[in-house]
């Protein structure tokens, strides 16, 4: 089975355990919060304390503290009794962000885990196009204009063919007339979406054209060119980390979602049909 893969169980399992411990903790029904008794305890102040060296980078003194020790408790009273009157009951966004916590909780599962290099090895080779570098190209360009008259084109490349210095050419714009190695959205940045394209076909070391851009037509002659290529692990690895947690907390959201949908009994107009 899917969910069964590695290492994706050892997820689930603690996954289960979690919710579980939150399950046998938690309120089992409204009427749970109904008592009397309201506990702050050290771990809820040394939250609050967290929190506010966050916010302002030093501790609270003691009137601070207490405020916040104040606050929190107008706050849980006030959430106790909109509970208790049913408020929360069909607000679309306590719900989804009730919802949202719970994917939260699979996120923290999937971060906690620092996975072995061969697992992000194995990672990397069933998703490369994720992570390979494009194309690299460097290239000269002689500048046209915008709607350069023809003959003046042949002209200009004939020249450029026979070997003539190609600075002596081309009308003065603030384009770059060279551009080093670089991949194909920086190239589409300084001329023109579309313009790397025209380049993929063009043999090195030869001036070629007309080639038009955002701005108008050029003659480009390519003198580098660096293929794709993927990266070892060592240099891309945290982000194969990053992604690798990413869809491994998808999956194991998934994966926990079936596990609890399983326990009810879904009724939708026409299901019984």
């Amino acid at each position: 089975m899917h969910i069964l893969k590695e290492p994706l169980l050892h997820f689930i399992l603690i996954g289960a355990a979690i919710f579980g411990w939150f399950a046998i903790v938690g309120p089992k029904d409204e009427n749970a919060e109904r008592g009397d008794a309201i506990v702050i305890d050290d771990a809820d102040v040394t939250l609050l304390v967290t929190r506010f060296e966050t916010t302002w980078k030093r501790p609270p003194n003691d009137v601070e503290l207490q405020a916040l020790i104040d606050a929190l408790v107008r706050e849980e009273i006030l959430v106790r009794e909109a509970r208790n009157l049913g408020l929360d009951r069909g607000d679309q966004v306590i719900r989804a962000r009730l919802a949202q916590k719970m994917d939260f909780l699979s996120d923290a599962i999937a971060a906690s885990v620092d996975p072995e290099d061969a697992v992000l090895e194995a990672y990397v080779a069933a998703n490369p196009a994720r992570f390979t570098k494009p194309w690299q190209k460097a290239f000269d360009q002689v500048y046209l204009g915008d709607q350069p008259v023809p003959e003046d084109v042949d002209t200009a490349l004939s020249a450029l063919t026979a070997g003539r210095e190609w600075s002596e050419f081309g009308v003065r714009s603030l384009m770059p007339r060279s551009m080093p190695l670089s991949p194909p959205g920086a190239v589409d940045a300084a001329f023109g979406l579309g313009f790397s394209a025209a380049l993929v076909p063009l043999e090195p070391g030869v001036w070629a054209g007309p080639i038009q851009s955002g701005y108008g037509m050029h003659l480009v002659r390519v003198t580098e060119t660096r293929p794709e290529y993927l990266p070892p692990l060592t240099d891309i690895r945290d982000a194969v980390l990053i992604a690798w947690r990413r869809d491994t907390a998808e999956e194991l959201a998934q994966a926990q979602y079936e596990t609890l949908a399983a326990q009810y009994r879904v009724e939708t107009p026409g299901s019984g049909e």
